[in-house]
């Protein structure tokens, strides 16, 4: 069983910083995708950024050139540097990762961005 735990959410004033944590169980380049999705109170799962096995990088026109997805692989965790924050960012963020038709989810970490 994969198991993804989520850190690093929190309170950022607009136009602040957060960088989120995406720990895995198991060796991440098993994954053929990791990715960070968000949800919003009364707003589908989004996604906000991916990246494949190859190294390839998908982002949200919402975010793009405000966040960047990297993952340490001696750590076994994908991270989330989210900068330039703003209100329309507070969300619960998910960590995603995707082999083999499967689909692992983490619990979820809350960003509120407000001033």
């Amino acid at each position: 069983q994969v198991l993804l735990v989520e850190s690093g959410g929190g309170w950022v004033q607009p136009g602040g910083s957060l960088r989120l944590s995406c720990e895995s169980s198991e060796t991440i380049f098993t994954f053929h995708t990791m990715a960070w999705y968000r949800q919003a109170p009364g707003n589908q799962r989004e996604l906000v950024a991916s990246i494949t096995t190859g190294g390839t990088t998908n982002y949200a026109d919402s975010v793009k050139g405000r966040f960047t997805m990297f993952s340490i692989s001696d750590k076994n965790a994908l991270y989330l540097q989210m900068n330039g924050l703003k209100p329309e960012d507070t969300a619960l963020y998910y960590c995603n990762a995707q082999k083999w038709g499967e689909y692992y989810w983490g619990q979820g970490t809350q960003v509120i961005v407000s001033s």
